[in-house]
């Protein structure tokens, strides 16, 4: 009884809703498919149907626009004596249906140019971003055009996804060279290796940077490659001076790995530019001197020289190391020792700055999604290859530098301790 009782209402209720014209339309392309037996999706599917019955009749429209009358109706008073010339086939590939079967309207003299379909347009819809995305992920091209049969039912040749991806290659090179911010408040540099086959497969290291600007967005400033062989401070000479070039004219702090020679060359650069090392390399590396057994002791005994309040502090606590460890592990104690002045400069300065300094995160999540893409593709035929899907990772996490909110959130505080600290410095609007 309840039931009959709630039954009448609930029609009645459907029976008054107002369908919207893309409902209604919705609605009726699904009763037909109901009643022809028809698949919604799949290669003859409805949505396939749909998709070509739209962009013909879309292109219809547009011709009928371009010439001034409709089909069979032109004026016999008009100047023009263009007309329909019937139509021509096109396959098109929609990153929804896979392949469309067209057929697009001619005119007699020629001087239609479609807009919804161009002219030796192929591909519509998000075909190329999804392409680009998959090549960003380290997929080849032969992978890719599996990967579109597979999906979308569509054949892709190799040729067609390089042409795509090549496209790529005059933003990449005007983003290389697009002017930067005159001062920015750290720069954390690093190099990550792919393989290139040249020949026969070899590495090849590739130069990253990104600054933090003084409104606290994270830019990624540029991509380098370099020679075969190992990074090298030498080559770090010609990547900052191109950053200089492009305009950064000071920089607080360079974090780096503590390569060998980089102080040098940050000076020659930027004289006034402090250079801190990586804690957290400088860790590793010791554990890489001692046995795994001593790794727990060892750890405690260097927590309090990197959490020192001061220098001062941190050379007393590494006294205490040499006294503990400096007998069976000469080797640990020279280390800390020789990178001593590129580690202690971050002490000298607040909570807030020495998070932000004190180890080169801020770019090792960047170098883990680089090498999450180099892990999947193993390796590159070229290096124009190589740095295309580099490049293709970094424009996927915002490469125009026009930051993000979170990270304008994170580093508000470190920015606000900056401008303190380097009040001497810190550029008013007519300086630079």
């Amino acid at each position: 009884m309840a039931s009959d009782a709630v039954s009448p209402r609930k029609n009645e209720k459907n029976s008054d809703r107002q369908l919207s014209p893309e409902q209604a339309a919705a609605a009726a392309m699904i009763s037909q498919a109901r009643r022809e037996g028809l698949d919604l999706t799949g290669p003859d599917g409805v949505l396939k149907v749909f998709t070509k019955n739209v962009l013909e009749t879309a292109l219809n429209e547009e011709m009928t626009e371009h010439l001034g009358h409709e089909k069979n109706r032109t004026d016999p008073a008009r100047d023009s004596g263009n007309i329909r010339n019937g139509t021509r086939p096109k396959t098109v590939l929609s990153d929804a249906v896979g392949e469309v079967d067209i057929a697009v309207p001619r005119d007699r003299e020629g001087t239609f140019s479609p807009q919804i379909v161009k002219k030796r347009q192929r591909r519509i819809g998000s075909v190329d971003e999804i392409v680009l995305s998959l090549y960003a992920k380290g997929l080849t091209t032969g992978e890719i055009a599996a990967h579109f049969a597979d999906i979308y039912g569509a054949s892709v040749s190799k040729d067609t996804i390089s042409t795509i991806t090549d496209k790529v290659v005059t933003e990449m090179e005007a983003w290389s060279d697009r002017p930067l911010d005159a001062v920015y408040a750290a720069v954390f540099i690093d190099a990550i290796h792919v393989k290139v086959r040249d020949g026969q497969v070899a590495n090849r290291p590739v130069y990253a940077a990104i600054g933090v600007t003084l409104d606290g967005r994270k830019d990624v400033l540029g991509l380098t490659a370099g020679h075969g062989g190992g990074e090298g401070a030498k080559f770090w000479m010609s990547v900052l001076i191109d950053l200089k070039n492009r305009g950064i004219r000071d920089v607080f702090f360079l974090v780096c790995d503590g390569l060998k020679g980089l102080p040098e060359v940050v000076a020659n650069v930027w004289p006034q530019t402090i250079v801190q090392t990586c804690i957290i390399h400088l860790i590793r590396n010791s554990f890489r001197l001692v046995s795994r057994k001593h790794w727990e002791e060892l750890k405690r005994d260097l927590t309090p020289i990197y959490t020192a309040p001061s220098p001062r502090a941190a050379e007393a606590a590494l006294d205490e190391l040499d006294n503990k460890w400096g007998t069976k592990h000469a080797a640990i104690i020279r280390f800390w020792r020789n990178a001593w002045q590129e580690f202690i400069p971050f002490l000298d300065y607040d909570t807030e700055i020495r998070r932000m300094i004190c180890s080169t995160n801020a770019i090792e999540s960047l170098n883990a999604r680089y090498r999450r893409a180099v892990r999947a593709r193993g390796h590159f035929p070229t290096e124009q290859a190589a740095m295309k899907c580099l490049y293709l990772v970094t424009r996927s996490l915002d490469p125009t530098g026009t930051g993000r909110t979170r990270w304008t959130q994170r580093w508000k505080p470190v920015i606000n301790a900056f401008a303190i600290t380097f009040s001497d410095r810190w550029p008013a609007a007519e300086t630079y």
